[in-house]
């Protein structure tokens, strides 16, 4: 791009040897002995006013891409606009304006002097530009506020110890691994040996098995309450979860041990109650994913992401939890922009394109046939299966049948009715429903109030049930009662 600096006074060098090497700069001049300076400095230079026709095709008008304009004096600024928009009807223009004059004024005074329409692409004034300067630094220091207090307690909790335990919630999606991927690189540059771990089942939907093998994540999965390696962890991280969530791990002397918590769902009951006083938490709702919140971090530290394992996971944990980037909050955009340059898209391909399991796919099969409609709610009951993670894959499918704008499936794995909810309706916070649906005394529910939310449910009492199909049949009578109940939906 070529682009001429009219002025070559401070603020014409600064920006001339800013750009140089990047594009093609040069600066007129008006002082003689100036432009000497500015040539002998390496800067390309075209001596004499340019206010002038002459001096603007000398310096190549006609060819320029951008023109910036540095004087500060009104007249000139006018007349020079004028011999520019005579030569050169395209060009683009930026130029700044004394303090107390605005775009619209300056382009009625324009009109006013050469009765006509004189284009004026941008402006600036030395004031906006301090403010906008001003507030970029208070946004710096505002996104590293979390960052800091996170390093403050790591360096603290290195003081006594070199391990840290990092717990995702049980079945973790993208977001939780990438996420617990993050922390861990981020506590090992305070020389932790970090070891991340989840409950639940067998990691077992196809495209989350594809993530974790292609970028090499190793992830350690325990037994409920009483796991020997959580007992021998002296410190504790939950990424993407908190204690009365979909978090069944740990048991109650754990939960002293708990030190960091970073989360992006709705602040769960009794949080301070449960946490020791001195845990950091950066608990944001209003962000879309945890990845997001993981990658400020590590823009803050300057963290090198090569290889682009890291990046790559972080960037497709944003992309699924933010449904495809279809609600993106300012912290998940800027993580985005961090990140984006730095990912392996072919590897990215293969996760989003993996092959689909035999399993998986009958289950999607079972969820469509035995869907139930009420209004514009599905529930759909898949009955006895293995693969928990199918239950989010069938719930995705169904919220896209036409008319359709909330799902819940659900289905019976091991000793518990298992649950996942979507939902397109902005009036219906889904994490919340399912909280106040299943939460409580009866089981734990909850998850994100625009996007998915599960439930777990011990079979308690269902055990009685004499066969496998009136078992079913009683879970899904309760649970279609609790579940619109919980909408403010009538059943019938």
């Amino acid at each position: 791009m070529r682009i001429l600096i009219l002025g070559g006074g401070i603020l014409g060098r600064l920006i001339a040897e800013a750009l140089r090497g990047e594009f093609e700069v040069t600066i007129i001049e008006k002082d003689e002995l100036r432009a000497q300076t500015l040539s002998e400095g390496g800067l390309n230079v075209v001596q004499g006013d340019f206010s002038y026709t002459a001096t603007l095709l000398k310096a190549g008008i006609d060819r320029a891409d951008l023109l910036v304009i540095t004087t500060m004096d009104l007249g000139t600024i006018k007349k020079t606009v004028y011999v520019v928009r005579s030569n050169n009807k395209d060009i683009p223009i930026v130029t700044v304006l004394p303090e107390g004059t605005t775009l619209e004024s300056f382009k009625e005074d324009l009109k006013a002097s050469f009765e006509a329409d004189l284009a004026i692409d941008y402006a600036i004034t030395p004031m906006d530009a301090l403010r906008d300067a001003l507030l970029r630094v208070i946004h710096r220091i505002g996104e590293k506020k979390n960052l800091n207090l996170l390093l403050k307690k790591l360096r603290e909790l290195r003081e006594s110890a070199d391990t840290l335990g990092i717990i995702m919630h049980d079945n973790p999606d993208p977001d939780s691994i990438a996420s617990a991927t993050a922390l861990a690189a981020i506590a090992q540059t305070l020389g932790f040996k970090t070891k991340i771990f989840h409950g639940g089942g067998e990691i077992t939907h196809h495209e989350n098995r594809a993530f974790i093998n292609l970028l090499g994540i190793e992830l350690t999965k325990v037994s409920r309450g009483g796991s020997y390696e959580i007992k021998r962890m002296p410190f504790l991280a939950l990424v993407d979860c908190q204690p009365n969530g979909n978090l069944t791990i740990l048991e109650d002397a754990d939960l002293e041990k708990i030190k960091i918590v970073i989360d992006h769902h709705q602040i769960l009951q009794h949080l301070s109650e449960l946490l020791p006083e001195d845990a950091f938490t950066d608990i944001r709702p209003e962000v879309n994913s945890a990845s997001a919140i993981l990658a400020e971090y590590l823009r803050g530290m300057n963290y090198p992401l090569t290889p682009p394992a890291l990046a790559t996971a972080l960037f497709y944990g944003i992309y699924v939890d933010t449904k495809k980037f279809s609600k993106l909050s300012p912290v998940d955009l800027k993580a985005i922009e961090f990140l984006a340059g730095k990912v392996d898209y072919e590897v990215l391909d293969k996760i989003e394109h993996p092959d689909i399991s035999t399993e998986t796919a009958e289950i999607l099969a079972r969820a469509i046939l035995n869907r139930r409609m009420y209004k514009n709610v599905v529930i759909s009951n898949v009955g006895f299966i293995k693969n928990r993670d199918a239950l989010a894959e069938a719930a995705d499918f169904l919220l896209r049948l036409e008319g359709i704008t909330t799902v819940l499936v659900f289905g019976i794995v091991e000793d518990y009715i298992e649950m996942s909810a979507r939902t397109r309706d902005v009036r219906v916070n889904i994490g919340k429903v399912m909280k106040d649906a299943f939460g409580g005394e009866i089981g734990s529910g909850g998850g994100h109030a625009r996007a998915g939310g599960g439930a777990r449910i011990p079979l308690g009492l269902f055990k009685l049930a004499k066969d496998k199909n009136s078992l079913l049949r009683l879970a899904e009578e309760a649970i279609t009662e609790k579940f619109l109940e919980a909408l403010n939906i009538k059943e019938g």
